[in-house]
């Protein structure tokens, strides 16, 4: 078993993906940067839409942020799509060639070093392994690795099992046999060893225990917490307020307003909505509860109707705006917004404000 049986197997089973289309290192970048804690099915329509509206760097690094960040709302991770936006207009500026090699293409932000591999090798034939959570799982069970894949030690043998299975001739291609490998034929549960061509070379498979590898690692315990959500309404359209763009987490996106509703009484959620976003809150009875993940923090929203002064000025740092539920899909926004709103029913709309 090597490396060519490896493409052997890539060349006869690999699925059929827009970004295997060509090695165009815009092309690859984009679904790299996309695929990042994300399921291939959810990435491809955005990966279509994204690419129709942007279809080179340079259209990329002209477009505002506010239109980026609207065509990735849905994917999370929003730092990506700032990040992916300044390195863009970083190229752009140098002409709109990219960096040709990982070291290079690590300078710019947002590239990482799983990131990097996978451009240099894919777009411009360098040899270097990539290692993905897919990766890691395949050549934890070949080695039968009795230690943490991703601490230094583990990813060493790691890393050095993926260069073995490495052609020179096509890195590009056995990077993503490897990544493909992991992903439909070595997968966490149950996976497919009679149809996978490093079987005869698979130490976990020889001692049966291949579901014991890689060893699970230790997560970080879930941070519970409940907020109170005001659904705040003018006919038809929704109140919104802007994420600072120094926000940790979601930094300019627009969500509902809220706040942090443990221990507290709806009297204290109405002064606290009122210090953070100005204006005379009165919070009306709750209209739905939602549950929301989003990285360790589970979240219990208490979404409640509520009115507002009609004096409402916008308090310093946060934006403001009523919103349509057709304008609402076209602005930058979390999923847990579309959740609320659904969740509140359709009556939502015949509340008036004050």
């Amino acid at each position: 078993m090597s490396a060519r049986d490896l493409l052997s197997w890539y060349d006869r089973c690999s699925r059929d993906l827009p970004w295997r289309e060509d090695q165009d290192p815009y092309r690859v970048w984009i679904s790299e940067i996309m695929l990042q804690q994300t399921r291939v099915e959810t990435v491809i329509p955005y990966y279509r839409r994204f690419l129709e509206r942007f279809p080179d760097v340079g259209a990329l690094g002209k477009a505002p942020l506010d239109e980026v960040l609207s065509l990735w709302s849905g994917l999370g991770y929003y730092r990506r799509a700032r990040q992916l936006h300044g390195a863009a207009k970083m190229v752009a500026q140098n002409g709109g060639d990219f960096p040709t090699t990982a070291a290079q293409l690590r300078e710019l932000p947002g590239i990482g070093p799983y990131t990097a591999a996978a451009v240099a090798s894919i777009a411009f034939g360098e040899v270097i392994p990539v290692i993905d959570g897919n990766v890691e799982r395949v050549l934890a069970r070949q080695l039968a690795l009795g230690e943490d894949p991703r601490k230094i030690s583990g990813r060493r043998k790691v890393i050095a099992g993926a260069a073995e299975l490495l052609d020179n001739g096509r890195p590009g291609d056995s990077n993503q046999a490897l990544m493909e490998l992991g992903a439909t034929v070595c997968t966490p549960r149950n996976p497919r060893c009679g149809e996978c061509p490093l079987a005869g070379r698979c130490q976990a498979l020889e001692l049966d225990q291949v579901e014991m590898f890689p060893l699970p690692k230790t997560r970080k315990p879930a941070q519970r917490l409940r907020r109170r959500v005001a659904l705040v309404l003018d006919g038809e359209k929704v109140l919104l307020f802007r994420r600072p763009q120094d926000s940790e987490l979601l930094a300019g996106t627009w969500e509902l307003p809220w706040v942090e509703a443990d221990g507290k009484s709806a009297r204290d959620s109405e002064r606290e909505l009122s210090l953070r976003y100005s204006g005379l809150w009165n919070l009306g009875p709750q209209v739905a509860e939602v549950r929301h993940s989003i990285t360790f923090r589970s979240l219990r929203l208490e979404v409640h109707r509520a009115q507002i002064s009609s004096q409402l000025t916008v308090a310093d740092g946060p934006e403001a705006g009523w919103f349509a539920a057709e304008e609402i899909l076209d602005l930058p926004t979390s999923s847990q917004v579309q959740k609320v709103l659904g969740a509140a029913g359709p009556g939502v709309a015949e509340q008036k404000n004050l």
